[in-house]
């Protein structure tokens, strides 16, 4: 892995209210901190500096930018950890891919595992990986690479980075699992929007951030 270098950016709040924080997570910051004080810099740190209460409910990978959403109370932390538990919540991600996708739309329904040797990278196992299903539909084609949504109903680690790739058309910048990540400034990955059911009352609250490229 590469030197950590987080960007030294402000915080970005998409949405605030009593129960829940919702924040743009910039590309090549960790969530959540790693191990060693190199690693300390992070998400959720950036996000208790002004929201000391804020409690975390899901994570996105370092290289993925996106939106983010943070539970403010404990009931909402609950609330909304069983939605993500139950895959109650719609996530949509955007991304460019290598070459072209001939096909508009489809799923990939493939069982990924931690691939131990290589870990933290991700395998498919059809013996014991866990299930990992994704809906994808192309958004634009052009210039050797294509722009895909993708749906995921599952919430597995680099889900969508493995996916793509066995589609055969791997994520570009993806350091992992593509070879193109030098010839891009990043992984070109974002959570643009989430949907979930508000834990004060239920009402649907759909959250955006927009595509950085």
């Amino acid at each position: 892995m590469d030197v950590y270098a987080p960007p030294d950016v402000p915080l970005a709040v998409v949405h605030e209210d009593h129960e829940v924080l919702a924040v743009a997570k910039p590309e090549g910051l960790l969530s959540v901190p790693g191990k060693g004080a190199h690693l300390a810099d992070c998400l959720i740190a950036r996000v208790q500096a002004v929201f000391p209460h804020a409690l975390l409910v899901h994570r996105l990978d370092r290289d993925t930018s996106g939106v983010m959403i943070f539970a403010l109370t404990l009931h909402a932390q609950r609330h909304l950890g069983l939605q993500f538990e139950k895959r109650q919540t719609r996530k949509t991600y955007v991304a460019r891919v290598a070459g072209v996708v001939v096909e508009d739309k489809g799923t990939i329904d493939l069982p990924l595992i931690v691939d131990w040797p290589n870990r933290p990278r991700q395998k498919v196992c059809f013996e014991s990986g866990k299930p990992a299903v994704t809906d994808w539909a192309v958004v634009k084609r052009g210039d050797g690479e294509t722009r895909l949504r993708l749906m995921p109903q599952t919430g597995r680690s680099h889900q969508l980075r493995v996916h793509c790739r066995e589609l055969g058309h791997p994520i570009l910048g993806d350091p992992f699992y593509s070879e193109t990540a030098a010839a891009h400034p990043r992984m070109m990955l974002h959570a643009e929007r989430l949907r979930v059911r508000h834990p004060d009352g239920g009402a649907a609250l759909n959250l955006r951030v927009a595509p950085p490229f």
